[in-house]
């Protein structure tokens, strides 16, 4: 057997339309999506928990307000991979993002490697999302809305490895499970299973929340933002003042050595994790009624949009806060504060704006999970079509959703969101993210040497340039990331590697077809 075989691109598309009847196999995913509903989708994908948190951790150690140039140069990091993925998504627009392109480019094995960690990027980023979520809904019930929950109820908010909970007689102790992160899973399921239409219908009206949050934020913030808070360094001149000088600042009791323009490109790693997301537009490729035009369009102008967004509602919280003190896990809700006490509002006016803020923030939360477990469904259907994994591969006669995959990405986030604490899987996220984003750069260079002949409706501008940029920016960002990081990616892959050998290694289609051949 060739591990390095390589998958038609005649085959991928014709089984991606069903070319031939079913077969066994599960026939054709539903065309629902055009090029809004896709850009919508990468936009509820984007905005979520990174912009909510990262912002004020970067600002405050790293970049000061330079932590504008920070999103500047983290959306150029972006832009590189998301212009390799539209010319890959448009070119193979078939289910399966970026294992798909690497079975099409570098062949069954590397195919596999990326089907396996774009399963980690998604189910564990749904996990991650969910438990945030959890903490906005308590947030918003406590704080917000003045409801304390009796003690057996707050048992039920919090894993037994996560935070620990505070009872009534102040008494602290570890949960017995996160229940509402294991509901959103289960809501969240429920709708993905109905089908690609209703979801895209949920996620169209989540987005516009919690855009229309963001906008006011930033519109109300503006008027009340001071410039000089905005001067990191007094001695520069021009946008270079931004900047704070190179120099000593404390996190957690640690003296690090941050801003300058080093802090500026530490502060792009940090913030680049709020852009994930769009890369889950080109895994509903089966679903889209003009994949060729329509997944470029939603590609780009998810990222698009949300960078704008970023600049602005960055430049509005290090305006309207002093960035030393936004070190906070809430710093966005340390902004909110700032502009209803800058704003002279009443009491009523100022917690129905906290109100609805935490609300969108809710929002844009369960809009992340929606996608994440969409694209975990899409990838492990993709692959058990190709043979490499049992059962997923059948379609719901009725909704023509992959409802077995469905199921149980459902159940496993729900699984997990009720036990895990969010800090042991937030980083697998990232670092499974960036790889899948250095093997589609790679592709593109691949297939632009190995296929020249092939249909290109996109075609990434000096891909000779962009390519090669894209990985190399990837890989960056992923060597500053913990060695505790890497080492649950290796045994993640590990565990990979034997399911491969065991089952998917026997059952691939293209081997069997070499085979007969």
């Amino acid at each position: 057997m060739n591990l390095f075989a390589t998958k038609p691109l005649k085959q991928m598309l014709d089984e991606a339309n069903d070319v031939g009847g079913e077969g066994g196999h599960g026939g054709a995913l539903k065309r629902t999506l055009g090029p809004l509903n896709l850009t919508l989708l990468g936009i509820g994908a984007i905005i979520g928990a990174g912009i909510f948190s990262l912002t004020g951790t970067a600002a405050a150690y790293y970049a000061g307000p330079g932590i504008v140039y920070s999103f500047v140069v983290g959306g150029i990091l972006c832009a590189l991979a998301s212009l390799c993925y539209a010319e890959m998504a448009a070119m193979i627009p078939v289910a399966g993002s970026a294992y798909a392109y690497s079975y099409a480019t570098l062949g069954e094995i590397v195919a596999w490697i990326i089907g396996w960690d774009l399963i980690l990027e998604y189910a564990f980023g749904a996990v991650t999302v969910s438990v945030s979520w959890s903490g906005y809904l308590l947030s918003l019930l406590k704080k917000t809305l003045g409801i304390s929950l009796p003690d057996p109820l707050l048992m039920l908010t919090q894993s037994p490895w996560g935070d620990l909970v505070t009872l009534a007689d102040g008494h602290q102790t570890h949960g017995y499970w996160n229940l509402p992160a294991s509901f959103i899973a289960i809501v969240v399921t429920a709708i993905l299973y109905r089908g690609m239409r209703e979801s895209a219908i949920v996620n169209n009206a989540i987005v516009v929340v919690k855009i229309t949050i963001v906008i006011a934020f930033i519109v109300l913030g503006w008027s009340v933002v001071s410039s000089s808070n905005w001067v990191g360094n007094a001695a520069a001149t021009g946008l270079a003042s931004l900047v704070p000088p190179e120099g000593p600042s404390t996190r957690a009791g640690e003296t690090i050595t941050s801003f300058g323009w080093p802090g500026v490109l530490t502060g792009a790693g940090v913030v680049f994790f709020a852009y994930i997301g769009f890369d889950a537009v080109s895994t509903t490729a089966q679903e889209c009624k003009n994949p060729k035009r329509d997944l470029p369009i939603g590609i780009l102008a998810s990222l698009v949009v949300c960078t704008i967004l970023y600049i602005l509602v960055a430049l509005v919280l290090t305006g309207v806060v002093p960035y030393r003190e936004l070190g906070v896990p809430d710093p966005v809700a340390v902004g909110i504060d700032r502009i209803v006490e800058l704003r002279h509002w009443s009491p009523g006016a100022a917690k129905a704006f906290t109100f609805f803020v935490k609300l969108g923030a809710l929002s844009g939360l369960t809009s992340v999970v929606l996608v994440m477990m969409m694209g975990q469904t899409r990838v492990i259907f993709a692959m058990a079509r190709d043979g490499l994994l049992p059962w997923f591969s059948s379609l719901h006669p009725r909704f023509g959703t992959p409802h077995i995959a469905t199921v149980v990405t459902g159940a496993f986030v729900a699984l997990c969101g009720g036990l895990l604490p969010m800090s042991l899987v937030g980083e697998l996220v990232s670092i499974g993210t960036l790889l899948a984003f250095v093997l589609v750069c790679v592709g593109v260079f691949v297939l632009r040497w190995t296929r020249p002949e092939a249909e290109r409706p996109f075609r990434v501008p000096a891909y000779y340039i962009v390519a090669p940029a894209g990985a190399i920016a990837c890989i960056w960002v992923m060597y500053g990331l913990p060695r505790d990081t890497w080492i649950r990616l290796l045994v993640w892959l590990v565990i990979g590697f034997v399911i491969y050998g065991t089952y998917g290694r026997r059952h691939s289609r293209l081997t069997a077809a070499s085979t007969k051949g």
